[in-house]
């Protein structure tokens, strides 16, 4: 069920605390974590509590929430001090998406050109 913890899914499971993470910020409502497998010098992983499967489902069943996962990527791109970043929302695994649990990739550190890869 939409918004209820999936005992198969990785970021449900570090939101429990039963897998560790590299926690750099958390609210009532998100878990920021920086990535196992970093894409630019900065790559921290922005995931909402509840468990929804990808960003559109997240943004249509708790909008609110939706924008605690953004206002909190800002929070961290500014605590990183990166001047300029990139915020990703994979959805699918034909667009990268691997966890299927809603997050953002808050990227910086380096030049990121467009369009990416």
């Amino acid at each position: 069920m939409p918004g209820e913890p999936q005992a198969d899914c990785l970021f449900c499971k570090i939101v429990a605390g039963d897998v560790p993470a590299t926690i750099v910020r958390e609210t009532k409502t998100t878990v920021a974590f920086r990535d196992i497998n970093p894409q630019a010098p900065t790559h921290i992983l922005v995931i909402p509590r509840v468990h929804h499967p990808d960003a559109a489902s997240l943004a249509t069943a708790e909008p609110a929430v939706a924008a605690d996962v953004l206002r909190e990527a800002g929070e961290i791109a500014e605590e990183e001090k990166l001047g300029s970043y990139r915020l990703v929302f994979n959805t699918g695994s034909g667009a990268g998406q691997t966890v299927f649990h809603a997050h953002a990739h808050v990227l910086g550190g380096r030049g990121l050109q467009w369009p990416p890869g």
